[in-house]
């Protein structure tokens, strides 16, 4: 064995194998394919495995960010996978934010994935899901299992390591991309989904991505952005001119008061 090549390497290797052999398995899979790293992993491993037998499914939501959207409509194209991008509202029962939104949420639109499925005469919907994901509060987990949805992921035991590493050894182009959640989680609970307030949050998001922050929350409250980079990242944030620059393009974005959360960046804060 080369020098250079770890035990991780090859651990992750074995499992790519594996998990190629499960997706054989499906015959023909439909991936909900958000264009993060764990879906596009997913989704290249199905064309590998499958060839024209996998499909991409998108769901474009008032809570999902553009560019998000863009991303995954450019890595289907690029991979020269079918893509179907559906239009679903805010559902109803979630337009208050409750604690069960994810649950809620989940359901309604993987039970729309999973009848677009049928309507193709493909054999199973699949999602990203990992074995890092158990370690978090996830309700929307719940809704997968109910509704059958395959998590190959999963099955195979890929943590998020696994999939980095698999990732960039494929050549993804957005193998190190940090997780990027549904922008309903920078709102706190009972808080009324307001589709302006998510455009400002997303502009806010996408300015402080561009200017070097790869991952960032802005979380709201009331008319406060409470801004939570990792904590490796909060000198950087606190440089006074920086500062200055970003509670100013913040309040531009119809923010009265900017803050930073001192504790750095937590995921699903709202959880706590």
């Amino acid at each position: 064995m080369k020098d250079d090549v770890t035990i991780q390497d090859v651990s992750s290797t074995r499992k790519y194998a594996a998990l190629i052999g499960y997706l054989k398995s499906l015959r023909s899979v439909a991936v909900a394919f958000s264009g993060g790293r764990d879906s596009t992993l997913l989704l290249v491993a199905a064309q590998h495995a499958l060839g024209d037998k996998v499909v991409a499914f998108t769901i474009n939501t008032p809570y999902m960010a553009e560019w998000e959207l863009d991303e995954a409509r450019f890595l289907a194209l690029q991979y020269s996978i079918q893509h179907h991008m559906f239009d679903m509202p805010v559902i109803e029962s979630i337009q208050s934010n409750p604690p069960d939104r994810c649950y809620l949420c989940k359901y309604s639109l993987f039970s729309r994935l999973t009848e677009e499925a049928k309507n193709l005469g493909i054999e199973h919907l699949a999602d990203g899901t990992n074995s890092d994901d158990l370690n978090s509060y996830r309700p929307g987990i719940k809704a997968l299992n109910e509704l059958n949805v395959v998590s190959p992921l999963l099955a195979n035991q890929f943590t998020k390591q696994d999939i980095a590493a698999i990732s960039k050894k494929l050549g993804l182009p957005n193998w190190n991309k940090s997780a990027y959640a549904c922008l309903l989680s920078r709102l706190p609970y009972h808080r009324q989904i307001d589709i302006k307030l998510l455009r400002r949050i997303e502009a806010s998001e996408k300015y402080l991505i561009e200017i070097g922050f790869k991952t960032v929350r802005v979380r709201v409250h009331d008319d406060l952005a409470r801004i939570e980079v990792p904590e490796p990242d909060l000198a950087k944030l606190l440089e006074p001119n920086l500062l200055q620059q970003v509670e100013h393009t913040l309040r531009e974005y119809g923010f009265k008061y900017v803050t930073i959360d001192a504790r750095g960046y937590r995921s699903g804060c709202f959880d706590e």
